[in-house]
């Protein structure tokens, strides 16, 4: 069940009216968790018991945590829970990845092995809720979060069904203390929710779904088409991308909002930002900010010397390519986003040091178009299917030659210029809150409009989010 079916808006619409419904904070809990495990289940039920093995697992480890000050023990409760999350996390995304890429060393090394895989499938969001779930011990351990003794709550927690699917990767520390008062609807900014839905689902229904179908045809075989071409398709994924991935976190946070829950902001225009270390900081913020507390610090942070803190960073962004899959792809998209970042922090160190504070500021507009230029570029590692697909995209891409001959089309540089301008007038806060000074009726009219014109622009099948494959 994704949030662009129309069985989601059914689901939905029975999930808040039961909710609101209910009186005790305790049932409204219930019935969420409920809902949730629904929602997961209609993708596959048997799924169902990794999102609890999980939730037992930090149940307990925190509960011993909270039970011992040796530091010992606790070190060994906390390692517990990172090592089951990461066994079954590594299991299901990386045992066929590791199995076959040993197989071909070993058939290059000639040593005669068969290649064997297992027929694994992937759970949907189970990076996700697993770095939640550690999340959640590796705070109690730390004595940033005091453990809770509900699993009730705690299972609300992992299995919150707005963002289970693909995140935003919602802390603990944040949304548990949420769970312990019963929300109530005055609390609710109404229209702010349902905008935000309305927003997300355009992005993902009309803009990212229409732009999937033309990057599709050119991944086929990316040598056919034109220089041209290359460029604006590897231009169109990044909004494709973008406008998936950001729109689902949109109908996260409205579906939550309007439950009574606050999830955090994941995404803050990264494609205006200025260099690549900025535009990390505001892409996948959850994520991002995950990586940086949880194993970026952890490391050294940028506590040592250069040599040192290159490492860091590139280990952090090798092993967050990884995250988003298992290939060969993901990993040398990190590493070069990892490089990207080495370089970066060189630069801004020379700047900062060696150039007027008024160069610099002008120099964020031409950084605007490298920094897209990029990730753009980086991304045929992200999307192609095999290493010899993008290294194609990527040589066309970068060195304006060799490309063949057939187009996707020249008048898509207007759509993609139509949608740069209405993302700029929005990073500008042109268009920010207007509709809160409508009337009630004149809003829900406007509303009723916008969501009729949604749906005829729409695909008649609604597509997976880019990110449920994670």
């Amino acid at each position: 069940m994704i949030f662009t079916e129309l069985r989601f808006v059914g689901f939905f619409l029975l999930a808040f009216a039961v909710y609101w419904t209910l009186q005790r904070n305790r049932a409204r809990k219930i019935w969420l968790l409920a809902c949730s495990y629904v929602f997961y289940g209609a993708w596959d039920w048997r799924f169902l018991s990794l999102i609890v093995v999980s939730t037992l697992i930090d149940f307990w480890v925190g509960v011993r945590l909270d039970g011992t000050d040796d530091p010992r023990r606790r070190k060994r409760f906390v390692t517990l829970s990172v090592c089951m999350n990461l066994g079954l996390l590594g299991f299901f995304k990386y045992f066929n990845w590791f199995l076959g890429s040993g197989v071909t060393l070993a058939q290059w090394l000639g040593i005669p092995v068969d290649e064997v895989t297992l027929s694994i499938v992937l759970p949907v969001g189970i990076s996700f809720y697993t770095f939640q779930t550690m999340s959640y011990s590796i705070d109690v351990y730390r004595g940033k979060l005091k453990a809770t003794h509900e699993l009730l709550d705690l299972a609300l927690f992992v299995g919150f069904f707005p963002q289970l699917m693909a995140g935003p990767i919602v802390r603990a520390i944040t949304f548990m203390p949420q769970l312990h008062e019963r929300r109530r609807f005055g609390w609710i900014m109404v229209r702010s929710c349902l905008t935000l839905f309305l927003l997300g689902f355009i992005k993902k229904a009309v803009v990212s779904d229409s732009i999937a179908e033309i990057i599709d045809k050119f991944y086929l075989n990316p040598s056919e088409f034109s220089t041209f071409s290359t460029l604006l398709t590897g231009a169109l994924f990044s909004v494709q991308l973008y406008c998936d991935f950001s729109g689902y976190s949109d109908m996260a946070i409205g579906c939550a909002g309007l439950l009574g829950y606050n999830l955090c902001d994941n995404f803050d225009y990264p494609l205006f930002a200025p260099n690549i270390t900025e535009f990390w900081r505001r892409w996948h913020i959850s994520l991002s900010s995950w990586l940086r507390d949880y194993l970026y610090i952890p490391l050294g942070g940028s506590r040592g010397g250069t040599l040192f803190v290159w490492r860091n960073l590139m280990i952090t962004m090798t092993l967050c390519g990884l995250w988003h899959g298992a290939t060969w792809g993901m990993f040398l998209f990190g590493a070069l986003h990892g490089v990207g970042l080495v370089v970066n922090r060189t630069w801004l160190r020379f700047r900062d040091a060696r150039l007027p504070a008024s160069v610099g500021t002008w120099l964020r507009y031409p950084g605007i178009v490298i920094t897209f230029a990029f990730f753009s570029w980086s991304l045929f590692l992200f999307r192609s299917p095999d290493i010899e697909g993008a290294w194609t995209g990527m040589r066309t891409f970068a060195l304006l030659g060799d490309g063949g001959t057939r187009l996707i089309g020249d008048r898509l540089i207007w759509v993609l210029l139509g949608l740069a301008v209405v993302h700029a007038l929005s990073y500008k806060r042109v268009l920010a809150a207007w509709w809160q000074r409508l009337p009630a009726p004149v809003f829900a009219g406007a509303y009723g409009m916008l969501v009729a014109a949604t749906l005829s622009m729409m695909h008649t099948h609604a597509e997976p989010f880019v990110y449920f494959q994670f």
